[in-house]
C-alpha cells in the first residue's frame, strides 16, 4: 500500500477520533472502542476549542493524521471571598468613573454639588462686596451742641452778645439780673445789688442748640457755687472783706492784669491802698462806669481828663474804696489771686513800656518815673498803647 492511501482500519479510527471530537465539544458521551459510551472529558481553561472536523467521503485520499490536540481542561473555579472581608471599593476607570456599573452617575454628581458650592462661595463674595461699598446707614441725628465759651474777665453785657451769637433764646441781660440758684446777700452783697455781675463764672458750656440765656446763667451761677468754696469765704474773712469784697477784687484783678504773674501784685496794691484809705486808681472801673453810662458792651478809647473826672461810685480816682459791684466777671486765678495777694507792700503800678506786664512801685516818685516811661512809648507807637510782641 502507498503512503498516500490509507487501509480501512485507518478510516474508520479517523472517523472514530472526529466523532470523539465533536461529542467532547457537546459534551455528549464518547463510544469507545467496544461500542460503550463514556464519558467525554473536558477540555481544561485555556485549551483551544478546535472547530469541528467534516468529516472526508469515503473516497477521499487518506492523509496522515494530524497530530492529537492537547485536551481542554475547564477552567478551575475561583474560591469566594470571605463572607467577612467586604468587597474591594471599586477602582476608578480611566475616564474618572466607576468599574461599579451602580455607580457610574455619582461622579456628575460630585461634580455638581463641587460646582454648586463654587457658585455659592463666588455669590457670597459678591453680595460682602456689595455690602462693604454701601454707604452706612446714617444714624438718627442727635441734637446739636452748642460750645459757649465765655472768657474771662466779661461783663454782663459783654455775654449778652456771645449768647446773641449762638442764638440763645430770650435775653440774657434780663436772665443775669436774678435767679433763684443764687442770691448775692449769701456772699455778703447788699440788698441793693443790682444784678449777678462777678458771679457768672466763666468757662466753655455745652448747650443744645435753641437754649434759653437762662440756661446759660444756671450754668454759670452752678459753675461759680462749685469754683467759689468755703476756703475763699475764709480767706476774706481774715483780709477782712466780705466773700462779696473779695469777689470785687478778683473782679479788678482781671481786668487789670497784663500776665499772670501780675495778679498777686495787684491785689497787694489794692488792698494795702485800702489799708492807707487812697483810692485805689483803677482805670478798670472807670471803664466799666463809661460802659454803664453809654450802654456800650465794651468802650475801649482813650479816657479823656473829663472821663477821668466822672461822677460815678465807679471813678475809683475820685472814690475812696473799692466799687459798688464787680466790673467782670473773675476766673478761678484771679479769685486765687485776690485770697492770696503777694504781701510785697507795693502801692503802685503801671504798664511796663513793653506792654507785657506791669511795674509796681513803692513810692510816689518811683511810680511817676514809670509813668513817664510808659508815656515816652506810648508816644513812640503813634500815641497808642503798646502791645506786647507775639500776644
Amino acid at each position: 500500500m502507498s503512503g498516500s492511501e490509507r487501509t480501512a482500519d485507518e478510516r474508520e479510527r479517523a472517523r472514530a477520533e472526529r466523532a470523539r471530537r465533536r461529542a467532547a465539544r457537546s459534551g455528549d458521551a464518547v463510544p469507545d472502542d467496544d461500542g460503550e459510551a463514556q464519558p467525554t472529558p473536558q477540555p481544561a481553561a485555556g485549551d483551544e476549542q478546535l472547530p469541528p472536523e467534516q468529516e472526508a467521503p469515503a473516497d477521499a485520499p487518506v492523509t496522515a493524521a494530524p497530530p492529537p490536540e492537547p485536551a481542554i481542561e475547564p477552567a478551575a473555579a475561583e474560591p469566594p471571598p470571605p463572607p467577612s472581608a467586604p468587597p474591594p471599593p471599586a477602582a476608578p476607570s480611566d475616564d474618572g468613573g466607576s468599574t461599579d456599573g451602580g455607580s457610574r452617575g455619582r461622579p456628575f454628581l460630585a461634580r455638581g454639588a463641587a460646582l454648586f458650592a463654587l457658585l455659592a462661595v463666588i455669590a457670597a463674595v459678591i453680595l460682602l462686596i456689595r455690602h462693604i461699598e454701601k454707604p452706612a446707614a446714617k444714624a438718627p441725628k442727635g441734637p446739636t451742641i452748642e460750645h459757649v465759651t465765655v472768657p474771662e474777665g466779661k461783663t454782663r453785657m459783654q455775654t449778652a452778645l456771645l449768647a446773641r451769637a449762638h442764638r440763645l433764646k430770650g435775653s440774657y441781660l434780663r436772665a443775669s439780673v436774678r435767679s433763684p440758684l443764687l442770691d448775692p446777700a449769701t456772699y455778703g452783697a447788699p440788698a441793693t445789688t443790682p444784678n449777678l455781675e462777678g458771679f457768672l463764672f466763666p468757662a466753655t458750656y455745652d448747650l443744645y442748640a435753641g437754649s434759653t440765656s437762662t440756661r446759660l446763667v444756671e450754668e454759670q451761677l452752678e459753675a461759680f457755687k462749685e469754683n467759689f468754696s468755703a476756703e475763699y469765704a475764709r480767706r476774706a474773712a481774715d483780709l477782712h472783706e466780705t466773700p462779696y469784697e473779695l469777689l470785687i477784687v478778683a473782679s479788678l484783678i482781671e481786668r487789670e492784669a497784663a500776665a499772670p504773674s501780675d495778679r498777686a501784685k495787684i491785689a497787694d496794691v489794692i488792698y494795702n491802698r485800702l489799708h492807707e484809705g487812697i483810692p485805689i486808681g483803677i482805670d478798670a472801673s472807670i471803664y466799666y462806669a463809661i460802659e454803664l453810662e453809654k450802654h456800650v458792651p465794651t468802650y475801649t478809647d482813650e479816657l479823656t481828663e473829663e472821663q477821668l473826672h466822672i461822677d460815678s461810685p465807679y471813678n475809683t480816682r475820685t472814690h475812696k474804696g473799692l466799687p459798688p459791684t464787680p466790673i467782670s466777671n473773675p476766673g478761678l486765678e484771679a479769685i486765687h489771686a485776690a485770697a492770696y495777694p503777694a504781701r510785697a507792700g507795693y502801692l503802685y503800678y503801671v504798664l511796663a513800656p513793653n506792654g507785657c506786664h506791669n511795674d509796681f512801685f513803692y513810692t510816689q516818685a518811683e511810680f511817676e518815673a514809670g509813668v513817664a516811661r510808659y508815656q515816652a512809648a506810648e508816644q513812640a507807637h503813634g500815641g497808642h498803647t503798646p502791645s506786647c510782641p507775639g500776644r
